[in-house]
């Protein structure tokens, strides 16, 4: 409730955005960590509170200009104490687990404080300015980690990223559906990444392979020699690095083939980031027969007068253009290019690619403006070159 009552009230989530350690708890206001000096002259951190003015679940204009404060009496930076705000010393308990020892009045020119940013700013500008004066790096600022209810959110903590650039709109359109990445390699992994740190519902992971020596050097992170020689399975890796983050992640550690291919029905999306032949087409025809969109990605790299050159791709299927898939991907096992059959690949290649289709994704998803709605673009690393095809009319899959 207390996060939920943050994220509708503008005045407290504008204090949470611009990093203070906001909490509501029963029926008050906290601000933690606030520095103070006390009578030692010595710089110290309380707790500002005030009471709750709310009209439902949204705050309304404070209906005082008290505050209370845990901790001891804030000072000057001499220790005398700060008389334009002193109001009364006592212990006090507010509410159980809220015991406050002070209480302050400081009431404003205008008569009465807008909001409870403008209030509580007031106060710790005020109570924090001793304490800056003899440290200035000291500050109520620390934008603390701020955990969800999860009921309120995938997240198990906070999204202040959209917050504080206000895009928490934008966002939204990313939110719900069931979204499936078909291989963890070093391009699956990195999409992976980028679409965790999305409000998704949920997020499906299917390779039958385990993570190796070779994977830790095309893919997001840093693993410790300890947990590559446990073999563990890719879909388990990434789900116990991932679920710190994002609630549902589902694993699925089998390959995917005609025997199980039904276990792609449900899904909203999905990612196809693997190189293997028959699978992808039998992948495919699955995802065009139950007519879930889809991106493919892939990248062939050659070795020429011993530097690389290579070809990233990202091909898009919506039930607006589905043809063009079979031309554009790529259904062999590598073929001539010998390089890319040895399996060569390059982390930033991966990452880059990755984060090519993640783009494309969110395109649909109307997150990002899409002038050219093209279904199939690729990138050419000699000469930087960026292109779109297969243009079709617009397709939001939001």
């Amino acid at each position: 409730m207390s996060q939920q009552l943050i994220n509708r009230s503008n005045d407290l989530k504008r204090l949470r955005d611009e990093g203070y350690d906001v909490v509501v708890k029963v029926n008050h206001l906290l601000v933690k960590n606030v520095p103070y000096v006390n009578s030692n002259k010595e710089i110290k951190f309380g707790v500002l509170v005030s009471d709750l003015s709310l009209a439902g679940d949204v705050t309304i204009t404070p209906r005082n200009h008290v505050a209370y404060f845990a901790g001891e009496h804030p000072c000057n930076r001499d220790g005398s104490e700060l008389a334009k705000i002193k109001h009364q010393s006592q212990r006090q308990e507010l509410d159980r687990d809220l015991v406050i020892d002070h209480s302050f009045s400081s009431k404003p020119v205008t008569g009465a404080y807008k909001d409870y940013h403008d209030k509580m700013t007031t106060y710790v500008a005020i109570i924090s300015s001793p304490a800056q004066s003899i440290d200035p790096s000291v500050t109520a600022i620390t934008f603390p980690v701020i955990e969800s209810d999860r009921e309120e959110s995938v997240f198990k903590y906070i999204d202040t990223a959209s917050s504080r650039a206000e895009i928490n709109v934008v966002t939204r359109k990313l939110e719900g559906g069931a979204i499936g990445i078909v291989g963890l390699g070093g391009t699956g992994s990195y999409v992976l990444d980028l679409v965790a740190k999305t409000p998704v519902r949920e997020i499906r992971l299917f390779d039958g392979d385990k993570f190796s020596q070779h994977n830790a050097f095309r893919s997001p992170g840093a693993p410790s020699i300890e947990e590559l020689k446990k073999e563990t399975k890719k879909v388990v890796y990434f789900q116990d690095i991932y679920s710190k983050m994002h609630r549902n992640i589902i694993v699925n550690g089998d390959y995917i083939e005609a025997a199980n291919v039904n276990q792609l029905e449900g899904l909203d999306f999905v990612f196809l980031c693997l190189d293997s032949g028959e699978p992808k087409g039998l992948i495919v025809e699955k995802m065009e027969a139950l007519g879930i969109p889809f991106i493919d990605v892939g990248m062939g790299v050659e070795l020429v007068d011993n530097a690389l050159l290579g070809i990233l791709r990202v091909t898009t299927s919506t039930d607006g253009k589905r043809g063009h898939v079979k031309q554009r991907a790529s259904f062999s096992d590598g073929g001539d290019n010998k390089e890319y059959s040895r399996n060569i690949q390059i982390a930033d290649l991966n990452a880059l690619n990755a984060a090519l289709a993640v783009i494309k994704w969110k395109k649909l998803c109307g997150f990002y403006k899409d002038l050219e709605n093209e279904h199939h673009c690729t990138y050419t690393i000699d000469g930087n070159i960026l292109t779109n095809e297969e243009q079709c009319e617009a397709q939001n899959i939001a």
